[in-house]
């Protein structure tokens, strides 16, 4: 059974308290890990990975792909309507950005470059994520 996210509806302070500095800027702060720095970027351990933000199940490692981007990629949720999509238009790009559904937390991008069976590469930053490994 899965266990229930932590509240998302929190302080301005208590999400500083919780996060370190970087993660702060990278969940609350639509920031972005620097391209092959990120802790999850090359990983092979089989599990879940959850938001760092609220602990909702976002991705199986079974949908994580080499993308050679330089961020986790995936081509599949773990399951439906846990994450939001969101036009973004900064940086002069056109780009869709994606955030858990639970508390907004900002993940990172989807692009319809990816591997069957879905096209889709959902760019993470390992910054917004945490393996639960199994």
């Amino acid at each position: 059974m899965m266990s229930k996210p932590e509240n998302p509806f929190k302080t301005d302070q208590q999400w500083r308290e919780q996060l370190s500095e970087h993660d702060y800027y990278v969940l609350r702060e639509k920031g972005t890990d620097r391209a092959f720095t990120g802790e999850y970027t090359d990983c092979k351990t089989a599990g879940d990975y959850m938001c760092k933000g609220c602990g909702q199940l976002l991705f199986a490692s079974a949908g994580k792909f080499d993308s050679g981007c330089g961020w986790p990629s995936f081509f599949e949720v773990a399951q439906s309507g846990v994450v939001e999509e969101h036009q973004d238009g900064t940086l002069g790009m056109q780009r869709v950005e994606i955030v858990c559904s639970h508390c907004e937390g900002h993940l990172g991008h989807v692009f319809s470059d990816g591997p069957a069976p879905t096209g889709l590469r959902y760019c993470v930053n390992s910054s917004s994520i945490t393996l639960k490994e199994s």
